[in-house]
């Protein structure tokens, strides 16, 4: 999709479509004209994210005007922004329109808004069809622009981040989308290799035998199931000039297929096992975005690629493995594995002189029981890194909220037989999950993001598709962006 800026009001730009966002009870504007007649006949109210057309609008240069609803104004946002130029451009593309111009509300104006109006756009294009073989009826958007504000200097620049952020979003998107088998762990690590080629990012990835040598027991337990060999994929951003010392690391969960192994999981909908390794896309995707925007910090992303299957050299309840940090841990749940291939790349991270922190995985549902599929959850053992980490995610619109951390909870994790157990029972089992992953880090200011009711959606909605999300892309490259 080609990405304008234009200074011409909305008015004037010709094409398929102009696109404005109206909301409850407005009359004015540049389709004051159009609102009251709406609203009379209950056609258009401006409730968020319903549409209406205007064909032939009087005044504009486009064929056609399309008003999404903006909802009520004070309650308004970038987050709310983004999703109204998605759900316009999915009205679009369906609809036949090959080139459309949007303009920005009045209350929200500047670079933020111009590359939340891209970003969503560019999102709500994207389908989850690579593999049908007859697409739906629907029509590319080849040329979206906004309309109604100066080109150049900041705003371009605006314009090509909100596209470089929701094209890695997209990337992310399309991994988790997958099935397994056509993204087992070696092919993750050839589409990192490929990622790494393509954005300048140095790659490295860690075989079964290097892996063994080194001692990381938990990650290779859980692989062991699976005749699919097991991947440490790590990338390395250095920017050119760092603004400090700070070394930031990104660590995604990276299961390509869960079956939960010897404690295998219900039949009903174990197909979407494969979006378990949506926390190392999303790392990927950051990566991606990272490069693009070139922040002042080094990063580095590690993905644990493995899957975790039921094959006859499977892992029991039962067994006892032995960490890279030398930990020992009592596996009394094999479909607890996301926590043991975390620990071993976690401790990596650590080993690698990373300052700093972050992981996402789709770890329990327990998090869904407390947060819905509303807000992923967060963790930490540090309170001013936890608060760095929000910040980036209120800024992106990816909801979180931040769950304790008590030294309570470790007692739920006691072993008998080892230095700690992989699961904690029935009860707070977002938090143990944490809390087991905090022994891994010791002292080095972490965070832990539990996307497992955020990262895929049962249902489209009116600015995005059905499926994968790509959640924890835009808070992973804010928090790089805004390093200091």
């Amino acid at each position: 999709m080609k990405i304008k800026v234009v200074p011409d009001p909305i008015q004037t730009v010709p094409g398929d479509a102009a696109v404005l966002v109206a909301f409850e009870g407005e009359s004015g504007g540049p389709a004051g004209k159009f609102l009251a007649e709406l609203a009379a006949s209950r056609e258009f109210t401006g409730k968020l994210f319903d549409t209406v057309w205007v064909h032939r609008p009087e005044g504009f240069a486009a064929r056609r005007l399309l008003l999404v609803g903006g909802g009520k104004p004070e309650k308004f946002s970038l987050r709310l922004l983004r999703q109204a130029a998605g759900a316009a451009a999915r009205v679009l593309k369906g609809k036949g329109c090959r080139e459309a111009a949007m303009a920005l509300p009045e209350s929200l104006g500047g670079a933020a808004a111009v590359s939340a109006v891209v970003e969503g756009a560019i999102l709500g294009h994207w389908e989850p069809d690579r593999h049908k073989s007859e697409k739906e009826d629907s029509t590319a958007l080849e040329a979206f622009a906004v309309a109604g504000v100066e080109a150049g200097g900041d705003l371009e620049t605006a314009a090509a981040h909100g596209r470089a952020l929701a094209e890695a979003q997209n990337f992310t998107r399309e991994l988790v989308n997958e099935p397994a088998n056509r993204l087992p762990p070696l092919e993750l690590a050839r589409q990192a290799r490929e990622l790494a080629s393509r954005c300048a990012l140095d790659c490295e990835v860690l075989d079964q035998d290097r892996m063994r040598q080194m001692g990381m027991g938990a990650l290779l337990g859980v692989a062991q199931g699976s005749a699919e060999p097991p991947a440490l994929i790590v990338l390395r951003y250095r920017p050119e000039r760092a603004a400090s010392a700070d070394h930031l690391g990104l660590i995604g969960k990276g299961v390509t297929f869960d079956s939960g192994g010897l404690s295998i999981k219900p039949a009903d909908g174990m197909e979407k096992m494969k979006y378990d390794m949506a926390g190392g896309a999303a790392v990927l995707g950051a990566m991606q975005a990272i490069a693009q925007w070139k922040p002042p910090v080094a990063v580095t992303a590690l993905v644990p690629a493995v899957e975790n299957m039921t094959g006859s050299r499977a892992q029991r309840p039962g067994d006892i493995v032995t960490t890279l940090s030398g930990k020992t841990v009592e596996v009394l749940n094999t479909d607890a594995e996301g926590r043991l291939i975390l620990a071993d790349a976690l401790t990596y991270a650590r080993q690698l002189g990373c300052t700093h922190l972050v992981d996402a995985a789709t770890l329990t549902g327990a998090v869904v029981v407390a947060l819905g599929h509303v807000r992923a959850g967060v963790f930490s053992n540090h309170d001013a890194f936890q608060a760095r980490v929000l910040a980036a995610a209120d800024a992106e619109g990816e909801r979180m909220w931040a769950l304790p951390m008590d030294e309570d909870y470790k007692e739920y994790l006691k072993s008998a037989c080892a230095d700690i157990a992989n699961v904690g029972g029935r009860w707070a089992g977002a938090i143990t999950a944490a809390v087991f992953l905090k022994e891994f880090v010791q002292d080095t200011p972490w965070v832990h993001l539990d996307i497992a009711g955020t990262a895929w959606q049962e249902e489209a909605k009116p600015y995005a598709a059905k499926g994968p999300t790509g959640v924890g892309v835009r808070t992973f490259v804010r928090l790089a962006a805004d390093w200091v």
